[in-house]
């Protein structure tokens, strides 16, 4: 049983005077973001030429990273101006489901847009009757079903844990290991749960990720000509930037000891993942995207012409 009603999320701490300075960059990074895929998510269904699995699956990507960055970066801007952030304990638990499930979901995304782009690349004849409209709606329903599903059984077993009076977590949201801390039981069942969930919907979909690009690479190499080769790789080349980033600070922070004196250094890291690469995607899905800029700059194109003529 819980014995506590409510956790206080300590945050950054005392910064020293640098609060509101840190808070203005940091709601500029959560307004960026959110436009960033919102104009993603507009110029993927409003351009025809988009209509295609690589962009379906990119919608739905953008989608869940503005859910992704609601779920953190409210409260976390809420820690910046308060040194003591009070969450009710249904609240924390609510927030770490909806972020380790849109972590997971994430997990799979990427490892569907992987094997969409090695049908694309490594069988291209077979491509349009595998990822037809029908076989794109499953992967992503897919995708969003086991992503939710995946926490679940970690809810269970660590938000049945005794918590006794101790209520601060060091840190700006609920994450795992932070929650575990607080608990006055044993936490073995709940850290092996926590391992096998990690192995099953993290750790596979990053393997099915890396043996398409392995695949992928290895088909690149094959072609003969150097146009043909920087035309293959320009259509995987965000995607490769996206993966790598995602999982790198991924494996940064839960790779990281999880002793006392690096505490700080692993909330610092957790930005990493949670404000700074969610940023940076949208980005790098319009810089580095040809088709993409296309279609952003004839939309913007359209609606200066409405304009005009209003």
């Amino acid at each position: 049983m819980t014995q506590i009603s409510e956790i206080i999320l300590l945050g950054f701490g005392d910064l020293h005077g640098l609060q509101f300075v840190l808070f203005g960059l940091f709601l500029a990074i959560y307004v960026t973001t959110l436009l960033g895929n919102i104009i993603i998510l507009i110029v993927v269904s409003a351009d025809c030429s988009l209509h295609t699995p690589m962009y379906f699956f990119l919608g739905h990507f953008s989608f869940l990273e503005i859910g992704y960055t609601t779920t953190i970066e409210p409260i976390m801007l809420r820690t910046l101006l308060s040194a003591h952030v009070p969450i009710s304990f249904p609240a924390c638990a609510c927030q770490f489901y909806f972020f380790a499930s849109l972590v997971a979901t994430e997990c799979f995304f990427l490892a569907v847009m992987s094997y969409d782009r090695y049908i694309a690349i490594c069988n291209p004849l077979h491509y349009s009757s595998i990822m037809d409209s029908w076989g794109c709606f499953q992967l992503a329903v897919a995708s969003w079903l086991a992503g939710f599903l995946a926490p679940i059984l970690l809810m269970i077993f660590i938000f049945r844990l005794t918590f006794c009076s101790a209520n601060e977590i060091d840190h700006f949201f609920c994450d795992l290991k932070p929650i575990m801390k607080l608990a006055c039981t044993n936490t073995q069942v709940a850290e092996m749960t926590s391992f096998i969930c990690t192995s099953l919907f993290a750790l596979a979909p990053f393997l099915l990720t890396l043996a398409s690009y392995i695949h992928i690479i290895c088909t690149i190499l094959r072609i003969p000509s150097t146009t043909g080769k920087q035309r293959a790789f320009s259509t995987c080349s965000s995607h490769l930037i996206v993966v790598s980033l995602y999982y790198g600070t991924l494996g940064i922070v839960y790779g990281f000891p999880s002793v006392p004196r690096y505490e700080r250094i692993l909330k610092l890291l957790s930005l990493l993942y949670t404000v700074f690469t969610p940023a940076a995607n949208p980005i790098i899905y319009t810089l580095r995207n040809k088709d993409v800029k296309v279609a952003l700059r004839k939309l913007t194109q359209w609606h200066t012409y409405l304009v005009k003529e209003s």
